[in-house]
């Protein structure tokens, strides 16, 4: 590795460097559709997102780098962020509506959606989240897929509010409904995310699980770390369903 070269931390990509003003991310098969949705973003005027760069010479995505905080320790953010954390997630969604993928685009499809309406990022989660001079920037963008508004607010909410089971239920339920209200997510809505909550939580659960039995990384390796996490918010999620309902009414 070039001493120009600066690894940088991730805990499902290995591989991704620093050089200079730039990030280097290895290469997939679904990398020109992610490039063509970013480009698309920065056609549009969305800053929530870095810019791609092309390739290097070893074949690699480059990106923007975008100096600033990488996300806050899951479910610490401040209710405030949270309100404008999930407006700026609202207007990602508005400008992804108007992309329209490349032929033949091939995307990284880790979980089925409940639906397919527009191409999500569909790991909205601190890790993946930095609070940049220009706003929040979301970053790996590798998982984008299609899906549903619905399906990406639901786990984006869940992350960054941090609702788990060691939180009590009352202040998880102001911290969602912060969330969605920063979204705007309308009436008709709500009730389904509530619903939806301990669904998509038990959907990343079972793919850790699969992938541990296929020996397939990193998700073996996560399966490990937290599996017991993700099985024991998913029956949380689940087993507060009307709390939740209450909260965002």
């Amino acid at each position: 590795m070039s001493a120009a070269e600066e690894p940088l931390p991730g805990n499902a990509t290995a591989g991704v460097v620093r050089v200079g003003d730039t990030v280097r991310r290895p290469a997939g098969p679904w990398t020109e559709a992610v490039d063509a949705l970013l480009e698309h973003l920065h056609a549009v005027g969305f800053s929530g997102a870095p810019r791609p760069l092309g390739r290097d010479a070893q074949g690699r995505q480059v990106l923007e780098y975008v100096p600033g905080e990488v996300g806050a320790a899951s479910g610490t953010y401040p209710v405030a962020d949270l309100f404008a954390i999930g407006r700026m997630l609202a207007e990602l969604h508005e400008a992804l509506a108007g992309f329209t993928p490349p032929a033949g685009a091939a995307w990284q499809r880790l979980i089925p959606p409940d639906r397919e309406e527009l191409v999500c990022h569909n790991d909205v989660a601190p890790w993946n989240l930095i609070r940049a001079d220009r706003g929040w920037v979301l970053i790996d963008w590798d998982a984008a897929a299609p899906g549903s508004r619905l399906w990406d607010v639901v786990y984006a909410a869940q992350s960054m509010a941090g609702l788990r089971p060691d939180r009590p239920v009352a202040e998880s339920a102001a911290r969602l409904r912060a969330f969605a209200d920063g979204y705007r997510l309308d009436e008709a809505s709500r009730p389904a995310l509530a619903g939806m909550l301990g669904r998509r939580a038990r959907a990343m659960y079972d793919l850790l699980r699969e992938g541990a039995e296929q020996r397939r990384e990193p998700w073996a390796r996560i399966w490990t770390e937290d599996g017991p996490y993700w099985l024991a918010t998913a029956d949380h999620l689940a087993a507060h369903t009307r709390e939740w309902e209450a909260a965002l009414r």
